[in-house]
């Protein structure tokens, strides 16, 4: 099968934030604030994919009040933070909002991901995400976390289905 039939019936995206829409390095101020940076690329791709009436949710652990304020800025409403139990979250918000498990694209690059992974249609990671997440991928992107991993899949998913415009 080619790995590419794989990503054109995805109608929702999950994604992690730390080590994915970031690059997992957390910078500390003196007064005690964590600094996370996140590809444009991958902001661009998001708010496109929205428009063009795509779902993207985010399941996160951290509680950055930032990463939510910049991901409803690109038009992202299903911003979740501090979620204990990413598997049991899953459940939830895909029965809440009726998704079949066959529609979801879900990109984590760490050990909290790996319960999640196994549920969804398309389990994707950025290139250096942990051996045991590479391990259950059905798709390794071959950029890093923050650097436009996000982009990438999302990028396939959009021309696959014929809605990847370019400015005219």
């Amino acid at each position: 099968m080619n790995i590419l039939e794989l990503f054109a019936p995805i109608r929702t995206f999950v994604f992690d934030v730390d080590g994915v829409l970031t690059d997992g390095t957390l910078l500390l101020t003196e007064e005690g604030n964590m600094l996370r940076s996140m590809s444009i690329k991958d902001g661009y791709a998001m708010q496109l994919a929205i428009k063009k009436g795509y779902k993207i949710w985010i399941i996160s652990g951290g509680k950055s009040e930032a990463v939510r304020t910049r991901l409803n800025a690109l038009g992202i409403t299903e911003v979740h933070i501090g979620i204990d139990s990413k598997k049991e979250f899953f459940y939830a918000i895909t029965l809440a909002n009726k998704t079949s498990l066959d529609t979801i694209l879900y990109m984590g690059d760490d050990i909290p991901d790996y319960a999640v992974m196994q549920l969804c249609a398309l389990p994707c990671c950025p290139a250096d995400a942990a051996p045991e997440i590479k391990q259950v991928a059905k798709y390794i992107s071959p950029i890093a976390g923050g650097k436009g991993c996000v982009r990438d899949v999302i990028e396939k998913v959009l021309k696959l289905n014929g809605d990847w415009d370019l400015p005219q």
